[in-house]
């Protein structure tokens, strides 16, 4: 259902649900939320699909019908949707979605979540709840104002309609356009990986912005990987972080 692998510094969080086109139930939104703490000390994490044509129909609507007949399921699907997206969006390394095929409904939340997005040909976008009768989640209603603006925001859950990858570039849901995400996204990540891992988490810290951030630009100069980096640029080598 939720596929975690490491292939050197890379992580990869794949969606292997190839029965129900990747369709989340809630135990799959829990399975999501571990998989995100057991990456461990990876410099980059890339999130994809295992199946082919499709990266995730979203929530699993089978289960829908338990959450009509049952309102004392209701929260624990939200909060177990809420907790997994979060948990993306919280990991501290770069996050990079790659989408070959269909993502839609709350898949489209879940890519949010991510740093960077990259849409392959076949990639098709949709958020899809006011065909149900639903609403969709306030943080990812926000998530989605930030991405593409109010406007288009409006577009999109009004309508329900589809976006091609194209489009999707266009209005800026996704930052890359591929022939297929997936091969652009391991190249993007291994690139992010020979970095220096600490300023890359850093500069992940400041585009969220906090508290601390000015200390903590001061501190990169008395640093190790500062250290390592200004070698390499004087021998005119590249730099080796460990």
């Amino acid at each position: 259902m939720i596929r975690l692998a490491h292939d050197g510094p890379v992580a990869t969080i794949a969606l292997a649900r190839p029965e129900a086109r990747n369709a989340l139930p809630i135990e799959a939104w829990d399975a999501l939320a571990a998989a995100t703490q057991a990456v461990g000390d990876a410099r980059a994490v890339i999130l994809r699909s295992d199946v082919a044509g499709i990266f995730s129909a979203g929530a699993d609507v089978r289960e829908f019908e338990q959450l009509q007949a049952d309102p004392a399921l209701r929260p624990r699907f939200r909060t177990a949707m809420r907790t997994a997206i979060e948990a993306v969006a919280a990991l501290p390394m770069p996050v990079i979605a790659a989408v070959d095929g269909g993502c839609f409904g709350a898949a489209v939340a879940l890519i949010l979540a991510a740093d960077i997005r990259v849409a392959g040909d076949k990639a098709e976008f949709a958020t899809t709840p006011a065909k149900l009768g639903l609403g969709y989640p306030q943080e990812d209603v926000a998530r989605l104002i930030n991405q593409v603006g109010r406007g288009t925001a409006a577009l999109m859950l009004f309508t329900g309609d589809r976006l091609t990858a194209e489009e999707a570039k266009r209005v800026g849901l996704v930052e890359l356009r591929a022939k297929r995400a997936g091969e652009t996204a391991q190249g993007l990540a291994a690139n992010i990986a020979d970095n220096a891992p600490g300023a890359v988490r850093l500069l992940k810290r400041t585009l969220r912005g906090g508290e601390g951030l000015d200390q903590a630009f001061d501190d990169c100069f008395g640093g190790g990987e500062f250290a390592e980096g200004l070698a390499a640029f004087r021998a005119r080598r590249r730099a080796a972080y460990v």
